[in-house]
């Protein structure tokens, strides 16, 4: 396998470890305050990614072949927001500030479920980085290895904070520390499946790549609207997860003009 294609696979989840890991530096309980800004970085990061790296060069390839330029882009972002509102129905999961689980109903124990909440987050930030993988590996004038390497660095970024809410909070409810770890970096796998499974399927990928990259920006727009921006603006120290959103938006754009 290509160097950098195993790079832009392992990085992501690199980052939900690194995060995970967390647990071990620390006693207590993560801050309302630190997880507000967490998830608000989490959100930003998401967002000019789903922007810079999906849905403008969605349009350029859309234009580059002679394809009404916005029209892949509005298709493949609701379809992208649908997809993932399927899957947040289906799947049962169950959220750091919630009590009641969603999806179907099942017997799960509620580390499980946690587990899942944030695994349903990791699906879409695969599919981006494997489709991006995707691209730079057909040789895409608008993807370049470069760019892909970029996106999977700014995921792991925001994948560090998601590795530590789902850790931390379990070792607050008695966990071990090393089956906390694990479980926070459990968490993560679904982002590199997913991506193998898109890089696999490159020769199909090829005709629709306008769509597919604009599908993983609604996937992404649905996590950050309907769960990262909710939790991170309930209760006290919503300004500082607006802040942490402003931050991440904002590194991530540098990240993807400066370096991508």
């Amino acid at each position: 396998m290509n160097t950098n294609i195993l790079w832009g696979l392992l990085i992501p989840f690199l980052g939900t470890t690194l995060g995970s890991a967390i647990v071990f530096l620390t006693k207590n309980n993560m801050k309302e305050s630190i997880q507000k800004l967490f998830l608000g970085f989490a959100a930003g990061v998401m967002i000019a990614a789903a922007i810079w790296s999906l849905m403008m060069p969605s349009m350029e390839m859309a234009e580059e072949q002679n394809e009404i330029t916005w029209l892949p882009a509005a298709i493949g972002f609701l379809l992208g927001i649908f997809f993932l509102l399927i899957l947040d129905t289906l799947i049962p999961h169950l959220h750091l500030d919630k009590q009641e689980p969603e999806g179907i109903k099942a017997k799960f124990k509620k580390t499980t479920m946690l587990v899942l909440a944030v695994a349903l987050h990791n699906i879409p930030e695969g599919m981006t980085v494997g489709v991006i993988l995707a691209g730079s590996l057909i040789g895409h004038a608008n993807i370049s290895t470069a760019s892909a390497l970029v996106l999977a660095i700014g995921i792991a970024i925001q994948n560090f904070p998601e590795g530590a809410i789902i850790s931390m909070p379990l070792r607050a409810e008695g966990m071990k520390k090393s089956k906390a770890f694990w479980y926070g970096t459990l968490s993560g796998i679904v982002e590199p499946i997913a991506a193998i499974i898109t890089i696999l399927l490159t020769n199909l990928v090829i005709p629709i790549l306008p769509y597919l990259l604009s599908f993983a920006a609604g996937a992404m727009m649905y996590v950050v609207v309907e769960e990262l921006i909710p939790e991170s603006q309930s209760g006290k120290h919503t300004n500082i997860g607006t802040i942490g959103l402003a931050i991440g938006f904002v590194l991530m754009m540098i990240l993807d003009i400066a370096l991508g």
